[in-house]
């Protein structure tokens, strides 16, 4: 025969571990739960009886002493309301119902995201969320059924494509800017809590908090997103930026006569600036021309168009140019006449032609100054 079952006096699991969300109480042989036991559910703990695989009772955290007043249903499902002194093979699972905090997640595939400055881009991301358990009688039935122990290794991977495919979901409709997409953290992670909630929901479970440490972008866009920034930051003086790295490539040059321009790494950027600055210069002593000055070129009296100062049409309208002649006064009436005229238009007086250029008297009708050269009409 075989020894006589005692009873259990009391049930209580006191956890010891950071990660148990199920743990079923030990009944051995020796023992059966009857009449006079006592449940002792402590904080952050729920007590779950199941019998024939079926959930009778659940009980929240507080001392209780098992007699068919606080064991209804289990009482109706084992007829023990008229034989409770008689063993039955119940099983106590204990839940777990503390916050589980810094579950990490991570993105194992980059998020496809449109952007609208730099169209169709890639993100990885990572951070960590934290839940519990918040119906007992759901998790069990929905999750853990029946084994001894469960933690949160055996469903914390299944929870994190759950976070993961509510945060690819928010980033492809909220439409944030990638630029703006650090400043949006906070938001972000609250959007996906409030997004999980349901679906934790139907597993027993509440999702506390999600948190999102970083999502990093392609090395191309954070590159062009940082050239951005440099073109912000110079605002309208981009040219002498050029000119300034123009004047580096060339010191750089200087430095590497093996290498030349090349050699020195300067940019396509920097090339053009350096031709638009040098073309003329360069191009005038290849040719062996004097360079041309803002002094060579006079402006168009009719449209203002620039036009070299010994032309005598404009190239653009076709206006004549007239370059301006010396005046000189009429010694008898003081009007203003030219240089050259050899009668004052005014009073008729005959006037001492001098020359244009340097001022000297002409006699006679020489076709050049005797003291310039210059060409007299």
């Amino acid at each position: 025969m075989g020894l006589k079952q005692q009873l259990l006096k009391v049930i209580e699991w006191k956890d010891d571990s950071r990660n148990t969300l199920v743990y079923r109480f030990p009944v051995s042989d020796r023992y059966a739960i009857m009449k006079g036991s006592k449940l002792i559910v402590n904080e952050s703990q729920a007590a779950v009886f199941v019998t024939g695989g079926q959930i009778a009772d659940v009980f929240e955290p507080g001392t209780y002493t098992l007699d068919t007043n606080n064991l209804p249903i289990l009482t109706k499902l084992l007829a023990w309301k008229y034989a409770f002194e008689t063993p039955h093979k119940v099983d106590v699972y204990f839940v777990n119902t503390k916050q589980f905090t810094n579950i990490k997640w991570g993105t194992t595939n980059p998020i496809m995201m449109r952007d609208k400055d730099f169209g169709l881009i890639r993100l990885r991301g990572y951070g960590n969320f934290s839940f519990r358990v918040c119906y007992p009688a759901i998790f069990m039935r929905e999750l853990f059924g029946t084994v001894k122990t469960f933690t949160t290794e055996d469903i914390e991977n299944y929870l994190k494509s759950m976070i993961l495919s509510t945060l690819t979901d928010i980033l492809g409709e909220s439409k944030i800017a990638a630029l703006d997409l650090a400043a949006k953290y906070l938001e972000l992670g609250e959007m996906a809590k409030s997004e999980s909630t349901g679906r934790f929901k139907q597993l027993g479970l509440e999702v506390t908090s999600v948190v999102i440490q970083n999502l990093s972008l392609p090395p191309e866009v954070e590159k062009a997103m940082d050239e951005r920034t440099t073109l912000g930051v110079l605002g309208g003086k981009l040219n002498e930026y050029q000119q300034y790295h123009s004047t580096q490539g060339l010191r750089d040059a200087a430095k590497n006569p093996g290498g030349g321009i090349a050699g020195a790494g300067i940019n396509l950027s920097a090339g053009m600036a350096l031709g638009g600055m040098m073309a003329n210069t360069f191009a005038g002593a290849m040719q062996g021309k004097p360079v041309e000055t803002k002094s060579d070129r006079v402006n168009c009296p009719n449209c203002g168009a620039e036009v070299d100062a010994k032309a005598k049409f404009c190239s653009e309208c076709g206006q004549k140019i007239v370059v301006d002649e010396k005046k000189i006064s009429c010694p008898k009436c003081g009007a203003e006449v030219k240089a050259t005229a050899k009668f004052c238009p005014e009073c008729g007086q005959k006037l001492a032609q001098k020359c244009p250029g340097c001022g000297v008297e002409i006699k006679g009708n020489p076709k050049f100054c005797p003291e310039c050269g210059i060409k007299l009409s």
